[in-house]
């Protein structure tokens, strides 16, 4: 257990859910959603594990209050003089928060719209794109398609980030790249020095550029009208 974790034991007599949600973030973001456990949470703060539930019923309850944290840590504004920049710059604030917090990739993905501020981060993208001139169901699927890519692009950077971080894991990686027949994957084995710069910033503003193009077509043709 690292030493910031250790410092957030509560004194006696102390706890309360902001102290519990804080440390429940930083023990998901150090050891993942899959290893968390209430007990451990208890042992963390150095209470019994029946005190955590006289503030949360259970598990899901604590992950949305940890989410809104996090996301009340990383506001999602929608800002900019255009539909695009305020588009990106939502965008880009989803993905910083879940750079940060890299357990919210999961929490999100477990219980999409749950907690309370989760619904603000949807508000304003659906509010840029209905104001954009979007109908209905265009504004609904690309939001879609806008949060899916912020998500699964955070996922392939936290696991990617773990992955290398780990000497075990870049020794796999590395032999599963070298081990790849370039007879049956010609074009694969040729392009690895380009898989291996990708990845990054660059990656994900080149899948959000590529979205705001198909977006920009789409609303033209609106605009456009039938038969223009």
């Amino acid at each position: 257990m690292t030493e910031q974790l250790q410092r957030k034991r509560a004194p006696r007599n102390t706890l309360n859910p902001e102290l519990i949600v804080r440390t429940a973030l930083d023990l998901l973001d150090a050891e993942g959603v899959e290893s968390f456990g209430m007990r451990a949470l208890a042992k963390q703060l150095g209470v019994g594990p029946m005190a955590l539930y006289t503030y949360f019923r259970g598990r899901d309850e604590l992950f949305d209050a940890v989410r809104d944290h996090a996301m009340a840590e990383h506001p999602v504004r929608a800002e900019g003089e255009t539909w695009q920049e305020r588009v990106r710059v939502a965008c880009r604030a989803i993905r910083d928060m879940m750079l940060a917090h890299p357990c919210l990739v999961q929490l999100f993905t477990a219980r999409p719209l749950a907690g309370h501020e989760v619904p603000h981060a949807v508000e304003a993208l659906l509010g840029v794109l209905r104001a954009a001139g979007f109908d209905r169901d265009t504004a609904v699927r690309a939001y879609l398609t806008l949060f899916n890519h912020v998500l699964g692009v955070a996922a392939w950077e936290v696991q990617l980030s773990r992955q290398l971080a780990d000497p075990a894991g870049r020794r796999a990686l590395r032999e599963t790249l070298d081990g790849l027949s370039r007879t049956r994957y010609p074009t694969l084995v040729d392009l690895v020095p380009e898989l291996n710069r990708s990845g990054g910033p660059a990656q994900y503003e080149f899948g959000l550029d590529l979205l705001i193009g198909g977006l920009e077509q789409v609303l033209a043709r609106r605009e456009a009208g039938p038969g223009d």
